[in-house]
């Protein structure tokens, strides 16, 4: 069976990505409201990280993200896990996405998706919401001694790309990128941002700026923004298309607002429309597009079935 390349799947249209693992894996009765967040299935419901990969593959996503978000070796710490286990378990996330594509694979006769790394900022570690603020500071060999160890297991266990996701800080990037384009040379990636508005990084850095810089660097696959709300999609994407030439990824959440007292979601008028939105992203030049919090596989579904 042919091994499929981000570049086959651009080449033949808009390509859908998966959407959120936290919403589905509470479908599934895993808990999630930990530091460790969607992390906490690997230790006891694997089968239902299986589940969920399977559900999207189903609904048309053509792309999936492992679940390590927010799993690293610190953070497994610091709910208690020894290192050697959480290590092996940053590797089974992988394996277990691997797994439900090839099996995937196997009962429709053909690959119908590929696997990204997902790799969470600095921010998400905090577990703090910083990941929406960026307000943390490192140096860049802090920062890539953070990440290093994660991207070493993830690549070992072999996926097709890396997804470096809900990024607030171009600085975290850049020392991201140099890690990578050094260590993996042939290894490509995406990089999407958290954004304080269409126009900005919830940093300061101008969005634009920004991708310009990720456009630069060797083996990029996409950029582009996600975890944020429906409404700055397409703003984002204006602003993203003028800067650069890079296929455009966008995953927004769902459209639900958090309320950061409560911790609660609450659904709003725009609430899973995806099917009123994603023509307008597709216009403003999205290449990749699919869900990020509280998205579920019914909008992944609608979002294949319009592209």
């Amino acid at each position: 069976m042919a091994t499929l390349t981000l570049t086959d799947l651009l080449n033949a249209g808009p390509v859908v990505l998966d959407g959120a693992m936290a919403t589905e894996l509470e479908k599934r009765g895993v808990t999630t409201n930990s530091a460790l967040w969607s992390a906490t299935a690997m230790l006891e419901h694997p089968e239902a990280i299986t589940a969920v990969h399977q559900s999207y593959l189903n609904a048309g996503a053509q792309l999936m993200t492992t679940n390590t978000y927010q799993a690293n070796v610190l953070a497994f710490e610091r709910a208690g896990i020894a290192a050697p286990q959480a290590r092996q378990l940053i590797q089974q996330a992988v394996t277990i996405a691997k797994d439900a594509r090839d099996a995937d694979a196997q009962q429709v006769g053909q690959q119908r998706g590929m696997v990204a790394g997902s790799i969470g900022p600095y921010g998400a570690y905090l577990a703090d919401g910083s990941e929406y603020t960026g307000d943390y500071h490192l140096s860049s060999a802090e920062y890539q001694d953070f990440h290093r160890e994660r991207l070493e297991l993830i690549m070992a266990a072999g996926v097709d790309l890396l997804a470096l996701e809900t990024m607030p800080r171009l600085d975290e990037v850049q020392a991201l990128v140099e890690l990578i384009t050094t260590t993996w040379p042939q290894q490509p990636y995406w990089v999407s941002f958290s954004i304080r508005d269409p126009q900005t990084l919830c940093d300061g850095t101008p969005l634009a700026a920004a991708a310009q810089w990720v456009a630069q660097q060797p083996n990029v696959a996409a950029v582009g923004v996600n975890c944020t709300k429906l409404a700055n999609i397409e703003p984002a994407l204006k602003t993203l298309s003028a800067a650069t030439k890079v296929p455009l990824i966008v995953y927004p959440n769902s459209g639900d607002e958090y309320d950061p007292s409560t911790k609660t979601w609450q659904t709003t008028t725009l609430s899973h429309q995806f099917d009123t939105f994603v023509p307008r992203w597709l216009a403003a030049g999205a290449s990749i597009i699919g869900g990020c919090c509280r998205t579920t596989p019914a909008d992944i579904r609608t979002i294949a079935d319009l592209i």
